[in-house]
């Protein structure tokens, strides 16, 4: 009744448009995409046809055996899932969450909800992909951070904010940047400030959105370099490579 008059109350005040489709948001929980761009945004069940690895999108039927894209071979985690494609009304959030330290309750439902494999069960520690410390002074906060509560909860696996950093200010990377560019841009941009802490664990990565995967995989890098025994990966979004 309380979130209804919310609502209400604040679309006549402070009316919203979709950030997607430029019609009216209803809810506060939507965030910046009305319910009509929610439903048409695609989330992951674990039914689809996806990289055994890295979570490439192949298409909404499970094939019979693992499929490999062979993009990821070279890829130093075990392996990377998402709550859903890049698209439509998650691709706006993503976006969103850059500017503004706010999950919508859509998606942490949706986060709550996202497939996630038994290995996931194993996470000992969880860990934030890092912002450098000018990006981190620019923004104020770090996305992944957000993301990574409610999967904390979810797992019962502790978040540590401190021991993996970024020592290398590295450009934005955008979704039309090619393979070689990010990975340049990311090579040695991770270091570790505990090593211990790591080693011998299972770490789970997170950040907003997966495209070539660059940067997860540079980070597994310096992870399993100090002896983590297995590195996953989990991100909001996961981009359809073409």
């Amino acid at each position: 009744m309380f979130k209804a008059l919310q609502n209400s109350l604040s679309s006549v005040i402070y009316p919203q448009e979709c950030a997607v489709c430029g019609r009216h948001v209803d809810s506060l929980a939507d965030g910046v995409s009305c319910s009509g761009c929610w439903r048409e945004t695609r989330f992951f069940s674990g039914s689809e046809m996806l990289c055994d690895r890295c979570g490439a999108f192949f298409g909404n039927e499970a094939a019979p055996s693992p499929v490999h894209c062979r993009k990821c071979d070279d890829h130093l985690y075990d392996k990377a899932v998402a709550a859903g494609i890049y698209e439509k009304a998650l691709a706006a959030s993503v976006r969103h969450l850059k500017s503004t330290p706010s999950l919508p309750e859509r998606v942490k439902t949706f986060i709550d909800a996202a497939f996630l494999p038994p290995a996931f069960d194993d996470v000992d520690l969880i860990l934030p992909i890092p912002l450098s410390k000018h990006r981190s002074l620019e923004r104020g906060f770090n996305q992944a951070e957000m993301i990574a509560g409610p999967i904390s909860k979810r797992l019962r696996a502790p978040i540590d904010n401190q021991t993996l950093t970024r020592k290398l200010h590295t450009p934005i990377h955008r979704i039309g940047m090619d393979q070689k560019a990010r990975e340049l841009s990311v090579r040695n941009a991770f270091e570790l400030t505990r090593p211990k802490l790591v080693a011998g664990k299972n770490i789970l990565l997170i950040d907003d959105v997966l495209t070539s995967g660059a940067t997860v995989s540079n980070a597994a890098k310096v992870l399993k370099k100090n002896g983590a025994t297995k590195v996953y990966v989990f991100t909001l979004a996961r981009a359809v490579m073409r």
